[in-house]
């Protein structure tokens, strides 16, 4: 290559060309203006990097910035516009693309700043720490896979998922001429597919025609670049107990629990959007009455519904013989349970879609009354949806101390709620863990079943579902507040059980949820009646 020196020397006989003389001395004299600001610029060590070059190195003097800048300008005094080769980088350039000065200087990165969150590491601010996945949503455009930064494998004692289903993910919208030639490759059925909005990509649901084990057709799979991702069809589980009739009194001891009667003084979550993923609600039933905005069934078998979704929804939202948390809120009513006809299971390809669609309606809080394993795809969505600045809200699980933690309340960014009972006694069902962060009563609480009717029933569920309207509440009161400032609120103002301090049992404590208003400044005019998510 040659220095800076010699291409000055070069550049002389062609400015002796008397058409060049004047030209030539106008660009000159512009470079040379123009010197100090690029020096500049290359003492700040700052700026990106061309289009077609990326960031890289570069260190010049002035006078080799000068030659070499020189030397550009006089290159576009006898090119006629046409393609060209790029003398430094080495690639052709498109006409019609802009293109960014070759003079590339080293960008400086700036550190994430994120919030701490219990049992998660700092992240990006707005982006979930300790959830898979790139942080960055998958272009379309590409076969490579764009999110494989670990196996879909299921772990060896891993056994709560379809024994004969795969979950797959291809790059854009893929038609089903691309995903049937995919599964005919790895001798598969397609069974569903759907455009998943939250990835930019397609999920499909394939059977196995074999008796290929799950473990070994996800890494076949994985083995094909066309491929972004495959994984298990997990199982997760609806977590609450079977319900049974109430009695004639229906008492509520969470509310004075909680303190919702002077609570619902200053907010009753009036229009708050919260969307119960669950078995499905009774709409007709009168503790429900002109709170449901919509519903949704990604099952899709128009079942009847199961007793736990309308539970859930009353003790958000009740207001007839018995008061939800938020009796002023608007229900999404979102089916993703039953897909095994009366089974309280559901399953990864139902969950994932009924997150995408609910993100979709732009809720304020998603309450997710269910547990099961560690899961990539929903883990891929709660993330998806904590970046839009939507509250999430699950259960800590049923599975009892020796249990561990379950998902999505174990997925940063979620608040995972416990139960506790009349005497402020922990649920004897309820899951430990570094991840539990706040308790709310859910022994033995009364609550809507279908058909009209009452139930008393226990689970971790119900108590998510109280801090749901809870955290409504605050939304009404200040509707900025997003999902990090929810979770301290509720944390900060909780009253403290058991071991001082955040424990493993009880979280931060027990929800006061007018104590925590008033730790709130109220909103002012015209923000009341906010109802979607910050985009």
């Amino acid at each position: 290559m040659r220095s800076a020196g010699d291409r000055f020397q070069c550049a002389l006989p062609v400015l002796s060309r008397p058409k060049l003389i004047a030209p030539a001395a106008l660009a000159l004299a512009a470079v040379l203006t123009a010197l100090p600001v690029v020096d500049a610029a290359a003492m700040n060590l700052g700026m990106q990097g061309s289009r077609n070059g990326g960031a890289r190195q570069a260190s010049m003097t002035k006078s080799s910035l000068a030659a070499a800048t020189f030397g550009k300008v006089l290159d576009r005094t006898k090119t006629t516009g046409a393609s060209r080769k790029n003398a430094e980088a080495g690639q052709t350039e498109r006409p019609h693309h802009r293109q960014h000065p070759r003079t590339v200087i080293i960008p400086i990165t700036a550190p994430a700043i994120g919030v701490r969150v219990p049992g998660a590491s700092s992240a990006g601010a707005g982006t979930p720490p300790n959830v898979g996945g790139s942080g960055q949503p998958p272009s379309g455009s590409n076969s490579e896979p764009a999110r494989r930064a670990g196996s879909g494998v299921p772990p060896a004692n891993e056994t709560r998922f379809a024994p004969d289903q795969v979950v797959v993910e291809l790059a854009g919208h893929a038609t089903d001429r691309v995903l049937d030639a995919m599964a005919r490759r790895h001798r598969l059925t397609r069974l569903q597919s759907l455009n998943f909005r939250l990835g930019g990509t397609t999920l499909a649901r394939l059977r196995i025609n074999d008796r290929r084990s799950v473990a070994a057709v996800v890494r076949a799979l994985e083995a094909d670049r066309t491929i972004i991702s495959a994984q298990p069809n997990y199982y997760s589980d609806l977590v609450g107990e079977t319900g049974q009739s109430a009695a004639p009194a229906l008492e509520q001891y969470a509310l004075a629990k909680l303190q919702l009667p002077q609570a619902h003084e200053l907010a009753r979550g009036d229009k708050v959007l919260v969307a119960v993923i669950d078995s499905g609600v009774d709409t007709e039933h009168p503790e429900l009455a002109g709170v449901i905005a919509e519903s949704f069934d990604a099952v899709g078998f128009g079942d009847k519904v199961h007793s736990h979704g309308t539970a859930v929804a009353g003790a958000i939202a009740a207001h007839a013989r018995l008061q939800g948390a938020a009796p002023a809120a608007q229900i999404l009513a979102v089916r993703a349970f039953g897909a095994l006809r009366g089974d309280r299971r559901g399953t990864t390809f139902d969950i994932a879609g009924a997150i995408d669609w609910t993100v979709a309606k732009n809720p304020r809080i998603i309450n997710m009354s269910f547990a099961g394993p560690r899961d990539p795809k929903i883990e891929l969505s709660v993330k998806a949806a904590y970046a839009k600045g939507i509250v999430l809200i699950a259960a800590a699980g049923n599975g009892g101390p020796q249990q561990g933690t379950q998902y999505p309340a174990g997925y940063a960014g979620v608040i995972a709620v416990t139960a506790t009972d009349e005497d402020d006694n922990l649920f004897h069902a309820a899951n430990r863990g570094d991840h539990v962060a706040v308790a709310a009563p859910g022994v033995d609480v009364v609550l809507p079943a279908p058909n009209g009717t009452y139930q008393v029933t226990s689970g971790t569920s119900f108590s998510a579902a109280e801090i749901s309207g809870t955290a409504a509440l605050l939304l009404e009161r200040q509707p900025s507040l997003g999902p990090a400032g929810v979770r301290h609120t509720l944390m900060s103002t909780a009253r403290d059980l058991g071991p001082q301090g955040i424990d493993p049992l009880f979280g931060a404590g027990l929800v006061d949820a007018y104590r925590a208003l008033l730790s709130l400044a109220p909103a002012t005019v015209g923000q009341a009646g906010v109802t979607s998510a910050a985009n």
